[in-house]
């Protein structure tokens, strides 16, 4: 059955598409929650008349998504978890806590199902993350499990020992 999308659906394509959908699955959740309508000349007809505002749509998603994508490729962030004698992890890490953690890191909100489904996380290290953000563009995102993260952390504590050390030599002058 052709269906003419409303939105985005991921695996089949996105707002404006005719895409060619088994009859029950049209029927039963496509229609029902509005993600798409039957592809009559009528709509078919409609929806010519809206390819302009379609087009202006579909180019500020994609914009959006490369924008998110340079802000989140090649970051790493932390995510904290219980961890066992021989790095085992008591459960894995879920994508609802690589979501925290994106956002406390990063400051960047991510839907918690654009985390790609690959293996579980559940030992220690460093591990890639997929996260699809619209139709083909991902970003890779690498989650560190047990890991200190940071290492501008010993710098920092460093850096703020040293003017302590300073004031101390002026101080025995």
């Amino acid at each position: 059955m052709k269906v003419i999308l409303l939105g985005e659906l991921r695996g089949k394509g996105g707002e404006g598409d005719i895409v060619d959908v088994a009859q029950g699955f049209a029927e039963n959740y496509l229609f029902p929650n509005k993600i798409a309508t039957p592809a009559t000349p009528g709509n078919i007809k409609q929806l010519e008349e809206r390819r302009h505002s379609i087009e202006q749509r579909e180019a500020k998603r994609i914009a959006d998504a490369e924008a998110l994508k340079a802000a989140l490729d090649g970051k790493s962030v932390a995510v904290d978890a219980k961890i066992g004698d021989e790095g085992q992890l008591f459960g894995s890490i879920t994508s609802t806590q690589i979501v925290e953690a994106i956002k406390s890191k990063l400051g960047l909100d991510i839907d918690k199902k654009r985390i790609g489904h690959g293996s579980t996380i559940k030992t220690v290290g460093a591990h890639n993350v997929t996260i699809e953000l619209y139709r083909d563009i991902t970003a890779t995102v690498k989650v560190l499990v047990g890991v200190n993260a940071a290492p501008e952390a010993p710098a920092a504590s460093e850096a703020e020992e040293a003017p302590e050390a300073a004031e101390a030599t002026e101080a025995a002058e």
